[in-house]
């Protein structure tokens, strides 16, 4: 109970999930690998059985990211637990983590990218507020980065060379301890197929008053977006809108979750145009019908069950 467990979600990870595997061999710290597949069309699978000592686990169909977590989690009796997305390549620092998780609940540790050039705004941030997701949704965050609104969601003016408390790792690269993940339920299955997971358990920790650590001494370098690419527009706003309004349906208040409704539903209007200049006309305007529909849900109701994931691949709305 007290070794570490790297699990590591793949879906079509074909590209990138060898050097993550080799990294995690290679780490001091690290004493198990288990990868939870989620029906991968290429040659995922092939590649991450040419390395011993990991453990695969198949799932027929895409159960989404935070079912393939827990059932990574449950897979192995680790008392420490690293998730790692498979576009990441662990440089050092995990026994470090583990000394963190050991009075925390969770660490995070500094992504890079392939220069070199720390990940900032995004390895570390603060738990959304119904502002920082209003003005995220509305684009202002995107035509004026600075804002201070987005300069304290995305601490900004966090030194990353620095130990901290901290909000929100990086899904990416984060460790937890066991218990505290048994302690809050895991991560949220509602959430499908990705997209705001890891920022609720993150919130469901802080709610407990379970502190998380912020470790600059663990450093990953970090591609980004790889699975994410290959989704086509409608989907990549589908799950992205409605697991944003279903995080404000379990998180904000009736205020917070009003205004994260009708922000929703400004933003998905003025981003149409330019959707309909990358994708199939009929196509975009049934995927923002149905955000507007969510939106208009969620005003109405306690919280939002959001795209099911019998229903969400193929583009339906339950």
């Amino acid at each position: 109970m007290n070794h570490a467990a790297a699990v590591i979600v793949t879906y079509n990870s074909e590209e990138v999930i060898g050097e993550c595997l080799d990294s995690c061999l290679a780490a001091a710290g690290i004493d198990e690998i288990v990868v939870v597949d989620n029906a991968s069309t290429d040659g995922t699978c092939t590649e991450v059985r040419r390395r011993k000592r990991v453990t695969l686990l198949i799932n027929p169909e895409n159960q989404g990211f935070a079912a393939a977590v827990n059932r990574g989690v449950r897979a192995t009796q680790a008392g420490y637990i690293l998730l790692l997305n498979p576009d990441a390549v662990l440089l050092c620092g995990i026994p470090e983590m583990i000394d963190a998780c050991r009075t925390a609940a969770a660490a995070g540790g500094k992504l890079i990218c392939a220069d070199g050039a720390p990940q900032t705004g995004f390895a570390v941030r603060r738990l959304p507020t119904p502002m920082a997701l209003a003005f995220e949704v509305l684009g202002i965050n995107r035509i004026w980065p600075s804002n201070p609104v987005n300069r304290r969601y995305r601490r900004l003016d966090c030194n990353l060379d620095t130990p901290c408390d901290v909000e929100q790792p990086a899904g990416a690269f984060l460790m937890f301890r066991r218990s505290a993940w048994e302690a809050v339920g895991g991560f949220d299955e509602e959430f499908f197929p990705l997209w705001f997971e890891d920022v609720d358990f993150c919130k469901r920790l802080h709610d407990r008053g379970l502190p998380i650590r912020y470790v600059p001494q663990a450093i990953a370098r970090h591609q980004g977006g790889h699975s994410i690419r290959k989704l086509q527009w409608e989907s990549r706003a589908l799950y992205w809108y409605a697991n944003l309004l279903k995080y404000a349906g379990m998180h904000f208040s009736p205020a917070g979750k009003t205004l994260v409704c009708f922000a929703t539903a400004v933003g998905v209007t003025l981003r149409t145009p330019l959707a309909l200049v990358s994708g199939p006309r009929f196509r975009v305007f049934v995927v923002v019908g149905r955000l507007w529909r969510l939106a208009w849900r969620l005003l109405w109701s306690q919280r939002l069950d959001g795209p099911r994931r019998d229903s969400a691949v193929s583009g339906e709305e339950s």
